[in-house]
């Protein structure tokens, strides 16, 4: 079956369906990543995006439910040149979800680098494409839009039995995060993203994390509100979304990238070690700042990519530590974290 992909500048990039028979509307992004296809279409943080993957063949080493970063694809679409092996575009099926193959992945990647990320459809079968651009043009653009809600958990839950006790609000936490909180010896209890600063606290944790998600962070003015009770009175670690959270609590403002960091392999310094870390990166929206307070920036443009607010007991990353998929580089925060707020609680 034929498909294709309009973005709302008119451009058309035609395909193959491999997946649901539908129209999907979504902003249009791309990931460098080679590796990791299934974790990130199952990764929160993309919701409400029509995601192109540069590396020419996906799907060779088929799915697997262990490597899902959530119980569902949250990528509204998936754009290839190549779909290789049965497994993956029959998972993405059954899944209900858009895929197309035989896309020109250069020309639309070049595309969205020089015009940036925007809105698009992805087309499976056939449809005017007069109809489907008033369809994109009528959809919200991604800045001002709060997405946290649609990906939280409804209900806190328990994992793990370690000795350090942490607090996770969920805006779109994926599971490696969880994962490697388990393994560096923590007991976790996951909240809601609506969550309210007395009820964090009353807990009694020795430390907060919170966690990746999609969306603007200058829309979610609620929870913002939250962390700033938080700072100061809890340690705190921000991943991703948590990171332009805790930013915007301490005064920072955030902004859109022009077509936002997606991949396994983008370069950051960490300023007070003079060390370079290769990282897993997946976000639209950037922190605006400089100063002492900034402890990691990309060495690709030149992006906050870390803040420490040490008066505060709080810090955060832009990037995912977890790695999920991507280079361990970065692990060691999580680990770090979790035996320093431990080692505090016990002092």
């Amino acid at each position: 079956m034929s498909g294709f992909l309009l973005l709302e500048d008119g451009s058309v990039f035609r395909g193959r369906s491999v997946g649901a028979h539908e129209v999907v509307c979504g902003e249009a992004v791309f990931t460098t990543a080679m590796t990791g296809y299934q974790e990130i279409v199952t990764d929160p943080s993309y919701a409400e995006q029509l995601v192109c993957f540069t590396a020419p063949m996906v799907g060779n080493y088929g799915v697997s439910p262990s490597r899902s970063e959530s119980s569902a694809i949250h990528a509204r679409a998936v754009l290839m040149r190549r779909a290789t092996g049965s497994d993956w575009a029959r998972w993405l099926r059954a899944q209900g979800v858009v895929a197309l193959e035989e896309i020109d992945t250069r020309a639309l990647v070049l595309r969205l680098r020089e015009s940036g990320a925007m809105r698009g459809a992805a087309v499976a079968g056939s449809a005017s494409v007069d109809e489907v651009l008033e369809l994109i043009r009528s959809q919200a653009p991604m800045e001002g839009r709060a997405l946290a809600a649609a990906v939280s958990t409804r209900a806190p839950y328990d994992v793990g039995r370690g000795a350090a006790s942490v607090g996770l609000v969920d805006y779109g936490c994926k599971r490696s995060i969880l994962a490697r909180l388990v393994t560096a010896g923590a007991r976790v209890t996951v909240y809601p993203h609506h969550t309210d600063a007395d009820t964090l606290l009353a807990a009694g944790h020795d430390g907060i994390l919170l966690s990746n998600g999609p969306g603007d962070p200058a829309a979610l003015g609620s929870e913002v509100d939250v962390v700033r009770d938080l700072l100061g009175r809890v340690p705190l670690l921000g991943i991703c979304l948590g990171h332009q959270l805790l930013a915007r609590a301490a005064g920072y403002k955030t902004y859109k990238l022009r077509f936002g960091h997606r991949g396994a392999n983008h370069p950051v310094l960490d300023v007070r070690a003079n060390r370079v870390l290769v990282t897993s990166q997946n976000h639209g929206f950037a922190v605006d700042g400089d100063g002492s307070e900034v402890a990691h920036v990309s060495l690709y443009d030149g992006t906050v990519e870390g803040v420490e607010l040490p008066g505060e007991h709080a810090r955060s990353v832009q990037f995912h530590p977890e790695a999920g998929p991507g280079p361990h580089d970065a692990r060691f925060l999580i680990e770090s974290w979790v035996e320093e707020v431990r080692l505090a609680e016990a002092a």
